[in-house]
């Protein structure tokens, strides 16, 4: 019993070349035998239908896979190479964009500078640019490129965009320093163009904020400065030369005293992107000196006549 009961495992090795020449041995038999008997191929036909076309399709179905895939994948490539090419080309293009912008920019600073050349064309005046600030936003200490071997002297005035800057304070011989007339410490004799009535125009690192500056002592009694009225330096300043514009009255208060008057004034100039200047080359102590020594030479011509 136990030995009917014991499992007879057969196992059989052969290899892949020994089963191939079987197949095609028993092939070539059955081919033989349909040939010798007459037997019709119409069953061998159809078993070889059953068995070999769904292997045909699946094989045909595995090659189109594979075919997409790869059109698939150099789509893909293509796409990509397409891409870099157009990223190329947007950075170009948004560099030459950026020149633009940039030249557009330099045109209207030029054009502006070209403008308030014009406008004070009878000063002499040299062309600076900007090369360092005070820390902040503001440009109410800052030095240009420009100095004593340009003809820069100290007590220069400086202009820019529409109207006064500042003063030159310190200079090398290839730079120079100026306060700008926003600086707390600075302080303008001015005066108004069509009441020719004197006030002080002081600078204000919190005022400018809104763009103004203060102005007081007006003095103002007939009460024809209104807002809008057009502010400049003053005949009487001791350092500005006459008639550089400094802004257009924003507001009027009545002091105290009832003798003078300040307020606001909103500036022409952007004192936020400051970047090229032009700086006045003679002073107001050269006209006052030539006007002295004329006078003198006007009287010493009498006497001797």
């Amino acid at each position: 019993m136990k030995n009917l009961k014991k499992k007879v495992h057969f196992r059989i090795n052969l290899k892949s070349k020994h089963l191939l020449a079987i197949m095609t041995m028993f092939c070539g038999c059955c081919i033989v035998a349909t040939f010798a008997s007459g037997v019709t191929s119409a069953p061998l036909q159809e078993a070889a239908g059953v068995l070999v076309v769904p292997f045909e399709k699946s094989i045909n179905a595995i090659g189109g896979m594979i075919t997409d895939i790869r059109n698939s994948f150099r789509d893909k490539q293509d796409l990509l190479m397409e891409n870099e090419e157009l990223q190329a080309e947007i950075d170009s293009l948004t560099a030459q964009n950026n020149r633009l912008i940039q030249d557009q920019g330099e045109y209207l600073r030029l054009k502006e500078l070209y403008k308030l050349d014009e406008e004070y064309s009878e000063y002499p005046k040299v062309a600076a640019k900007i090369i360092s600030k005070d820390p902040g936003n503001w440009y109410d200490t800052f030095m240009i490129n420009k100095g004593s071997n340009d003809g820069i002297r100290v007590d220069n005035n400086v202009i820019a965009g529409k109207g006064l800057v500042g003063i030159v304070t310190e200079v090398g011989p290839s730079w120079a320093t100026v306060r700008s007339i926003i600086d707390d410490s600075s302080s303008v004799s001015a005066m108004t163009v069509s009441t020719s009535d004197n006030c002080v125009v002081l600078g204000d690192l919190e005022l400018i904020d809104e763009g103004k500056l203060r102005f007081e002592q007006l003095y103002d009694q007939e009460n024809k400065v209104t807002v809008g009225e057009r502010i400049v330096t003053s005949n009487i300043s001791e350092k500005y030369v006459e008639g550089l514009f400094i802004g257009y009255v924003n507001e009027v208060e009545q002091d105290s005293n009832n003798l003078t008057k300040n307020g606001t004034i909103v500036t022409p100039v952007d004192f936020l992107h400051l970047k090229d200047v032009f700086v006045i080359t003679v002073n107001k102590q050269d006209s006052i000196t030539g006007e002295t020594t004329a006078a003198d030479s006007t009287e010493g011509g009498t006497d001797e006549e």
